[in-house]
């Protein structure tokens, strides 16, 4: 891989700042929205680019192949079930609690490669890793201004979403031989296919009176952050590999909290500073023990 230039880092930094400007703008969508709407919309518009770009390169997309199980499961583990239970939680939780809630993925992913696969073995930098990062979210938990008995359980639901962007990342491992543009484009279709259903019978979408804001914050995410965001992570990928790319996971939970705050005047407390200190140093150790699959996602 070529030396990374300051076009490589700006285009990284963008991905970050994309990808953490979606936890208050689900915030802003659930003003409106139901949780299941917003994941179902969300999945929807991200579809839209991916589909057009392998149309594009003539990439086949095998989303009803044989292999269609696979990417179904996919579609609901690592889309489905994450987006509604972060767009549920966040409607009691503050965007920039989501951010570093969500910021675990890389040190979740730790625990459970070293369990389901062979290559992904626990070490003392990443033991290190695990120990700061979740020691970050129980002292985050303590804080009792943004964190109560009416939200705690929309805070564990939005921990819990990101344990399935693992858990689906370890299942597209299965499928690791296809490319990537056609596995994301039938992941998509599937999240869709299975989420429109539900989003139909439990929220009724067309019942709603969605505000201006909420609407262009859930077309934002669909496009942004589920759509183009993956497009410029595989363009980064393909230029500098996964080890530089792997760094919006740094950059991601401190943009979160600083959009958090100019764009909803959310609170942060010297509690939220320090979870989120112990969080990024819990992501550098493990990554720096490790050029393992990346497994994020917001």
């Amino acid at each position: 891989m070529k030396t990374p230039t300051l076009k490589d880092y700006i285009l990284l930094s963008t991905l970050s700042l994309i990808w953490a400007s979606a936890f208050f703008n689900i915030k802003i969508a659930t003003y409106s929205y139901g949780p299941i709407t917003i994941a179902c919309l969300r999945i929807m518009f991200g579809a839209i680019p991916v589909i057009l770009l392998c149309v594009y390169q003539r990439i086949k997309i095998e989303a009803f192949s044989k292999d269609w199980k696979w990417f179904a499961a996919i579609g609901f583990l690592n889309l489905v079930v994450p987006f509604f239970l972060i767009a549920y939680g966040v409607q009691k939780v503050q965007s920039n609690l989501a951010a570093i809630l969500m910021s675990s993925t890389p040190i979740s992913a730790t625990i459970l490669a070293h369990i389901y696969t062979d290559k992904e073995k626990i070490n003392i930098f990443k033991i290190i890793g695990i120990l700061l990062g979740f020691s970050g979210i129980l002292y985050l938990f303590s804080d009792n201004l943004l964190i109560t008995k009416d939200n705690i359980l929309s805070a564990l639901m939005i921990l819990l979403g990101s344990t399935f962007y693992v858990i689906g990342g370890i299942l597209t491992l299965k499928i690791s031989h296809k490319k990537n543009e056609n596995v994301t484009a039938s992941i998509l279709i599937w999240g869709t296919i299975i989420i429109l259903p539900f989003s139909i019978f439990f929220e009724q979408p067309w019942n709603m009176t969605p505000r201006l804001d909420s609407t262009l914050s859930l077309i934002y995410l669909g496009i942004f952050p589920t759509g183009i965001a993956w497009l410029l992570r595989f363009m980064i990928l393909k230029n500098n590999g996964l080890v530089f790319q792997s760094q919006v996971a740094y950059l991601i939970p401190i943009f979160g909290v600083i959009l958090g705050y100019i764009f909803l005047q959310e609170i942060v407390t010297s509690k939220v500073i320090f979870a989120l200190v112990a969080v990024v140093l819990g992501i550098y150790f493990v990554k720096k023990s490790t050029t393992s699959k990346n497994f994020w996602g917001t």
